[in-house]
């Protein structure tokens, strides 16, 4: 060792001591020493030296890696010379035999810091040496290697600067089709059997990945790749470039680096080709280039003709188990891994953006085969599977090309009608292509004809247990009955034996999904026709609780056993109380926090408790039991909190009185809860459902709801900020003040001593504020309320009542302008808001009748003074006491304090009184 070295080493040595008067002077030494020549060279060999002491080498490093943030940089004070640093870079990467895991570790560090400012231009060399060791058979120079690129890597991701990305796609990226063009070809030379295979497939993916992944997140750095990636992904996936060598992963990958750039809004030109941006207009350059007619022909006829046709082995699932193929799952992000919805996907894209140039070619391979298929042919039954499949993904786009309605007509309604076992494959086609196009282009005329082939299909399948020939309508999600030309009358013919076949079929089916879909399909049968389906659901409703017992498993199930229940309730209105005893208990369990499954329920069962209560003639102690669940439901505040309020203003209008007795002080409770940490429009909702059971019943709802009453007095003398909020305060005060005057004289009382102030001082500011804020109330009836509450305060010698006398005319005279319509023959105006009896509205075909809610809510409403009381009458018989208690020339007086042309209007609504 040389004279330095040894310097080094002892001053090294001396800072490892734990004796200050030693570790002290050693560190100045060193902190000297930093910026000489050579020292960091020294540093090197010490810490290379694996037969000094640990501590003194880990002490090395250290100063070595602290050094690289001071003095590597060029432009640094006391900067490295370049022929040390060459030297240095040259040390670090000479052996990766560390024994020690904690050194071994802040060397590889230090080499990553190094690598971010010098690889790859003054280190070329690092990333070939690093993988050149991790190939070594030495364990431990394996392992050492494997952390330094890892620290490396690691490191050299995290750099920002444009430069740097250039150099990253230039160093790295540019090789990778390279890289996937050696190991593509190492895959045909080892053949499919090789032990190796898999992992040359695993790092082929890998390698997809980082385009995919680049492509991504840096759509504009990709630019520069976008004509490689084209000629790389086609060739390999649309040319014969690709056969013996792809496998279905790697297709998928190549498939989605087309559609990911085809797509790419960053790559598209703005409307206005003057606000594009330049790189915009790069990308869309190279892609018109790229996608040239030809091209584009070649892709559209490969996609249909090769990758739509169905392979042997899902062909093989077909006959072993329909049921599971028929519900194959193909949707969500399945494109990205899975080949089938992958192709469908990226011929959509295709599709969307070369419409002009696809659209010929399809209807070229539809044209060509027109007629009837030979049954004996398997290969051009698959390829008009895959042709109508084409079409029918494209429907939309195809929409100005093709007459559906002849094409119907004319070949599809033919084809439905081959009953041969191999023509399955066309029957099952066609119809899901129907339900692609109903909602595009499909006249009503034709439905009548379409339910008649359905009606076939599912009597195959549910009468001669030929499950291969589901009824694809069963597993679409656009079924004929689920679209929004659906006609009610033209389906009531078929609706007995279809809704019959469609009960058989849920029966026979014994996939868990299979069930799911039909029920779905069942449920929209349901909610389309209504109360007509009564007469044909008691099989149904007799093998839904058996059902639900064998789904105890498969929540998902439940969840659609759920939706058949909400549309069935509501199909049979008051008729569903018989069902009761089903029913109740799977509300009670959906709805029930403590059990496990409402994770999965909860949604479903608040909307089922919800329908239920709306069609129940009359509340049973079992429906009442069911709100015990709510208190745990109140207090989660989840999104389902809208639907729970709905449910307490259903158990109001059903049963106000017992429902109120038995729960309004839990309530109570849970919403003086909710109102300390709840939205603007979470309180409206909570002030709604106490504003309904005032409506209802003005004794009982004052009484059990008074805790929160003192918070809408103090709202409304604040001057609640909030207009919905405020409005719904005043539409409180007005059912309170209305109709229940003594409790409204007691609260306000309670509210002046809890404030130290008179009752009448509280009473004119409540007034003043109402006055103040009336055109924070905008629904009419409300206006009409506040108007008719004010004016119970009259007759009245209240000296403030009289002093607030002005505002309290000009809400009157405000809300007679809503409310009062003028007869033109006669020139007299009239309450539009009064109701005098009860009405069964007459339903056009299109309308749901009323639920038993909604009568109750109609009976209620005949009730209330604001449809039972003439705002104009009650105006002018309230005038007419306060003048008979003032006399003619005190109300005179009275009188003079409102504005001359509000007595005008005021005398003109009043006229013939």
């Amino acid at each position: 060792m040389d004279r330095a070295s040894s310097v080094v080493l002892q001053a090294l040595t001396q800072a490892t001591s734990q004796d200050t008067a030693v570790l002290k002077p050693a560190e100045e030494q060193l902190r000297q020493w930093e910026t000489q020549p050579g020292f960091y060279s020294v540093l090197l060999n010490i810490f290379n030296n694996h037969t000094l002491d640990v501590n003194v080498r880990w002490l090395a490093v250290l100063y070595f890696k602290n050094g690289i943030d001071r003095y590597w940089r060029r432009v640094a004070p006391h900067a490295l010379s370049e022929e040390e640093k060459t030297s240095l870079r040259a040390g670090l990467i000479t052996n990766f035999n560390e024994p020690v895991n904690q050194i071994a570790t802040q060397i590889a560090v230090l080499i990553a810091k190094v690598a971010r400012l010098d690889c790859p231009r003054q280190w070329p060399e690092l990333i070939p040496i690093l993988l050149e060791s991790v190939k070594g058979q030495d364990g431990l120079q394996q392992h050492r290697a494997l952390l330094t690129f890892y620290h490396v890597t690691k490191t050299l991701a995290s750099k920002r600067l444009a430069q740097d990305r250039r150099l990253f796609q230039d160093g790295f990226l540019n090789a990778v089709f390279e890289r996937l063009k050696q190991f593509l070809e190492c895959c045909r030379q080892v053949g499919s059997e090789s032990t190796c295979r898999e992992k040359l497939e695993k790092t082929i993916i890998l390698y997809t990945k980082v385009l995919l992944d680049f492509l991504e997140y840096h759509p504009c750095a990709f630019i520069p790749l976008i004509q490689r990636s084209l000629e790389f992904a086609v060739s390999y996936v649309f040319t014969p470039a690709g056969e013996g060598v792809t496998f279905e992963r790697f297709i998928v990958q190549c498939m989605n680096l087309i559609k990911m750039i085809v797509k790419n809004d960053a790559y598209k030109p703005a409307k206005n080709i003057e606000d594009s941006k330049p790189e915009s207009l790069e990308a869309h350059r190279i892609k018109t280039a790229f996608f040239t007619h030809p091209t584009l022909t070649e892709i559209g006829r490969r996609l249909v003709s090769h990758y739509f046709l169905l392979t042997e082995e899902e062909l093989a699932m077909w006959e072993e188990d329909p049921e599971s193929f028929a519900v194959e799952e193909t949707g969500g992000d399945s494109w990205k891994y899975s080949l089938r919805p992958c192709t469908e996907v990226l011929f959509l894209d295709i599709f969307h953006n070369y419409s002009q140039t696809l659209t010929p070619v399809l209807l070229d391979m539809v044209q060509n085969l027109q007629g009837p298929t030979n049954v004996e042919d398997p290969v051009q039954l698959l390829m008009k599977d895959a042709v109508y499949n084409a079409v029918g993904l494209a429907a939309y786009e195809l929409f100005d090309n093709v007459d559906f309605d002849q094409w119907f007509k004319n070949q599809l309604l033919g084809e439905l009608q081959v009953s041969h076992h191999r023509y399955k494959l066309i029957r099952r086609r066609v119809i899901w292509l129907i339900g692609q196009w109903i909602s595009v282009k499909f006249k009503s005329d034709l439905r009548p004809l379409l339910y008649e082939v359905i009606l076939k299909l599912l009597w195959l399948c549910c009468c001669t247990s030929i499950f291969d020939t589901l009824c694809y309508f069963v597993f679409n999600s656009r079924s004929p009955v689920d679209d929004f030309e659906f006609r009610t009358e033209q389906f009531l013919p078929y609706l007995e034996s279809i809704f019959g076949l469609l009960f058989q079929l849920l029966q026979q089916v014994t996939e868990c999904d299979t069930k799911m879909q039909v029920l779905h399909v069942i449920s929209c049968v349901i909610e389309r026709v209504n109360i007509q389906i009564r007469p044909y659901v008691g099989c149904l409703v007799q093998y839904l609780p058996l059902l639900w017992k064998q789904s105890e498993e498969h929540n998902m199930l439940r969840c659609a056993i759920l939706t058949t229940l909400i549309h069935l309730v509501q199909g049979l209105g008051a008729e569903s109380k018989n069902l009761y005893p089903f029913l109740l208990p799977v509300i009670q369990l959906s709805t029930d926090v403590s059990q496990p499954p409402h994770v999965y329920l909860l949604e479903d069962g608040l909307e089922l408790w919800l329908v239920t209560l709306e069609n129940s003639p009359a509340i049973t102690p079992e429906l009442l039991r069911i709100f015990q669940n709510m208190s745990a439901l109140l207090e989660l505040s989840s999104e389902n909190l809208r639907t729970c309020f709905q449910i307490v203003n259903a158990y109001i209008y059903l049963s106000a009185t017992e429902f109120l007795q038995n729960y309004a002080e839990s309530l109570c409770r849970s919403f003086c809860d909710l109102l300390k940490d709840i939205t603007n429009e979470g309180q409206v909702q909570v002030l709604k459902v106490v504003e309904i059971a005032l409506k209802v019943s003005p004794i009982l709802g004052a009484h059990m709801f008074q805790p929160l009453l003192p918070a809408v007095f103090r709202g409304i003398v604040d001057g609640e900020r909030y207009p919905v909020v405020m409005s719904t305060y005043l539409g409180i005060m007005g059912r309170v003040l209305l109709q229940n005057s003594s409790f409204f004289s007691s609260l306000l009382a309670q509210m002046a001593s809890e404030n130290n102030q008179e009752v009448d001082q509280l009473l004119g500011s409540i007034i003043e504020m109402w006055v103040d804020r009336m055109d924070n109330i905008t629904q009419p009836e409300r206006r009409k309320l506040s108007s008719l509450a004010l004016l119970s305060l009259l007759p009245s010698d209240n000296s403030v009542i009289q002093d607030k006398f002005c505002g309290i005319i000009n809400i009157c005279v405000e809300a007679l302008h809503d409310v009062m319509t003028e007869d033109p023959e006669t020139g007299t105006f009239k309450d539009c808001m009064l109701m005098s009896h009860f009405e069964e509205p007459k339903l056009s075909d299109d309308e749901e009748p009323p639920t038993e809610q909604d009568k109750r809510k109609k009976l209620l409403a005949l009730e209330d003074p604001v449809h039972s009381v003439s705002l104009q009458q009650y105006v002018y018989e309230k005038l007419k006491v306060q003048q008979a208690l003032m006399g003619d020339q005190g109300f005179g007086v009275l009188m003079e304090t409102v504005d001359t042309e509000l007595v005008r209007q005021l005398q003109e609504f009043l006229q013939g009184l």
